[in-house]
């Protein structure tokens, strides 16, 4: 005699997925009739997320803040290595925490628009994903570029590569991009003017597919549209951030992207003086204002070079902290600062974090365009250089006309290139 066995409720099958195999699985999305993945992404993507025909080496996804570029890469390299397009994938981002973070971890990243059924084994230790199918994506760093030196692949996807700090990493993914019939890259980014999206845009293997903020809306929350488009409504930046357009230069910046890119190297030479420069915030992580700070020197040529912006939107504890830190970390001679407003605080919180720390107070007794203008006219003469890519601070100094609020990254750059040029005995004042 059989006896009769209840079917299993739908909170015991999901409890019972983690101990199924993937043969298991597929199995199970067959029998309760769950369509695949890729036919829901097809059915509900934006135009510009759908991947355009032809034989194209990059597609480039041009896209505004919240477009939902990393669904769509996301997606793109999942469609490849279930289909078995793809056998070695590079994951490469602006940092190796981008990486984790929003292209493998992230509410839009590979594992969670990977089926359950087809979801890869994730070794964080090993920066390594592999599908039950063997292919193999790895993870690398915008920062690392001789990490892609070796290693071949078929597939790339590159997330964010106007903000990349070493525009040289994107020539060491192509040059490894080698193995099968039609090896291809996906960019997705929100634009700046740079060299390297313009050479990309008007290369001809490039195709292109553009979106704007508004076009993801009703997948976003109304608190981003009130943070960010609010803000940036309306203005250059926002043409930039949220419709994704190549700006031209401001014709009332006192610098010029041209001039940044002429200047830029890929490495420093040897140099004669380090300063951390700081245009500190005020008040708690949650209501103060972003702290300013950017570590530049000088060469033995008398030149200036601009190493790192580390500005930051943080605690004047933490602030502090990271300071004296990227002293340690470039040999730095001494941390300047502004001083006008909380000039003890400064000094009472190196004391705190390192009181052996050379340190000099800087008073602006001069307004903000009179000290920024000599030092874009050091620019404009090819006497300062930026030693790798800093999106964030480029855009300040080529959006910032005379007369509007300085921001903090273009003060903290002042300050910086001032100081250190003084032994170059170049006329400030």
């Amino acid at each position: 005699m059989s006896i009769p066995c209840a079917l299993p409720t739908k909170s015991e099958l999901i409890a019972l997925l983690p101990y199924l195999t993937p043969h298991e699985l597929a199995e199970l999305d067959s029998l309760i009739g769950i369509a695949p993945q890729s036919t829901d992404w097809q059915r509900i993507a934006h135009p510009y997320q759908l991947a355009p025909p032809g034989d194209w080496q990059v597609w480039l996804i041009r896209a505004g803040r919240g477009a939902g570029k990393t669904r769509a890469g996301a997606e793109w390299v999942r469609q490849k290595v279930e289909s078995g397009a793809c056998k070695r994938v590079a994951l490469v981002a602006a940092t190796t925490a981008d990486a984790r973070d929003v292209m493998v971890d992230g509410e839009s990243g590979l594992l969670a628009v990977c089926p359950p059924s087809f979801r890869p084994n994730y070794e964080p230790s090993k920066r390594r994903l592999t599908w039950p199918n063997g292919a193999i994506a790895t993870t690398y760093s915008a920062e690392e570029p001789d990490r892609l030196r070796g290693p071949q692949h078929d597939l790339a996807w590159a997330d964010e590569l106007a903000a990349w700090a070493r525009p040289e990493t994107w020539d060491q993914l192509l040059f490894g991009l080698r193995l099968g019939q039609n090896p291809q890259a996906l960019v997705t980014t929100t634009p700046r003017p740079t060299k390297l999206i313009r050479d990309l845009i008007a290369s001809p293997t490039t195709v292109e597919t553009r979106g704007s903020s508004y076009d993801n809306r009703a997948n976003l929350a109304p608190a981003f549209f009130e943070r960010i488009i609010g803000r940036y409504e309306g203005t250059r930046l926002g043409r930039q951030e949220i419709e994704a357009e190549i700006l031209e230069d401001n014709p009332g910046a006192l610098w010029k992207r041209a001039w940044l890119e002429a200047g830029r190297l890929a490495a420093r030479p040897d140099l004669v003086r380090i300063v951390v420069a700081i245009d500190p915030s005020g008040g708690d992580e949650e209501h103060g204002a972003e702290a300013g700070m950017v570590v530049a020197g000088v060469g033995e040529d008398g030149h200036g070079y601009v190493l790192e912006d580390l500005s930051l939107h943080a605690s004047p504890n933490t602030w502090m902290h990271q300071a004296v830190a990227a002293y340690h970390r470039h040999k730095a001679d001494r941390l300047v600062a502004e001083v006008n407003f909380g000039g003890k605080m400064v000094r009472a919180l190196l004391d705190k974090v390192d009181p052996a720390v050379p340190f000099t107070e800087l008073h602006a007794s001069r307004g903000k365009q009179v000290r920024a203008e000599p030092v874009a006219a050091l620019y404009e003469q090819g006497k300062v250089h930026h030693v790798g890519t800093f999106p964030a601070l480029e855009d300040q100094l080529c959006e910032w006309v005379p007369g509007d609020a300085s921001p903090d990254r273009l003060d903290a750059l002042v300050w910086a290139i001032t100081e250190v040029c003084q032994l170059a005995e170049w006329e400030f004042y």
